[in-house]
């Protein structure tokens, strides 16, 4: 698989299935060596980097839970020992959870912001160094359309992915000078295999009749806006909110 990427090492967060999934097989298609991570399915995990390897990239599967601060110092120490450092970061892991606001608990609005938010500063705090040391690199993190809509039960989800996007700017501006670059894009409705947890998807965006392109996203158009960002394509694109939703939400 050589490409535009060659040479580069991406790790994608919540990379077993969906959008991540579809992440990670494109950044491994134009050449960069990728590790898929994901926080409790070591078999999906394992069958994407298999499926990467099978087409002639190089891949490693590594299963942490990047809400916890140890997991994600063992996983860039990994990296740097057996790959060399980090070029490109994307994260997708995330929690989705429709709970009615007045009944949403504290235990669960931390749990949810531990993964997408939190997880987001540990994994940029740990791999900026390397990125630094390899002269430069990429940031991406997944939003998404709700937080700008507003959509009822999802209070928690909304503020995570709102704080990832204050995050890349602050990032963008404060890493920039060392080569690092911070953006996110913002997914409309995609058409995706939801888990249990997550539930049906709002009916808000659900409805395609209410999207001006009348359908929903592929993983593939959403993974194809990541991979421009952090190639050589997105190079003076930073600290920007990259909307994927087919007219759903225009800014």
């Amino acid at each position: 698989m050589a490409g535009a990427l060659a040479g580069k090492v991406a790790l994608v967060t919540g990379a077993g299935r969906n959008i991540g999934r579809a992440i990670a097989l494109t950044l491994a298609r134009d050449g960069a060596t990728v590790v898929v991570n994901g926080r409790a399915d070591a078999a999906a995990i394992e069958a994407v980097a298999a499926e990467i390897r099978a087409g002639g990239g190089r891949a490693l599967a590594h299963l942490a839970d990047v809400s916890q601060e140890a997991a994600v110092a063992a996983m860039a120490e990994e990296i740097a020992g057996s790959l060399g450092g980090l070029d490109i970061l994307v994260c997708n892991a995330g929690l989705r959870r429709q709970t009615p606001f007045l009944e949403m608990g504290l235990a669960e609005w931390r749990e949810i912001l531990s993964v997408a938010l939190d997880g987001a500063f540990l994994l940029a705090r740990a791999f900026a160094p390397q990125m630094v040391a390899r002269g430069g690199g990429a940031i991406v993190a997944l939003s998404g359309i709700s937080t700008h809509l507003g959509t009822p039960d999802r209070a928690h989800v909304s503020a995570s992915k709102s704080g990832l996007e204050g995050l890349m700017r602050a990032l963008a501006v404060e890493l920039g000078p060392l080569g690092i670059r911070a953006n996110c894009v913002a997914p409309g409705a995609v058409d995706t295999l939801r888990g249990a947890s997550a539930g049906a998807m709002p009916q808000s965006l659900a409805r395609e009749e209410g999207i001006p392109l009348r359908r929903k996203a592929t993983v593939q158009e959403i993974a194809d806006v990541v991979r421009l960002l952090v190639g050589r394509e997105g190079g003076y694109v930073t600290g920007q909110t990259v909307h994927v939703n087919g007219g759903a939400f225009l800014t």
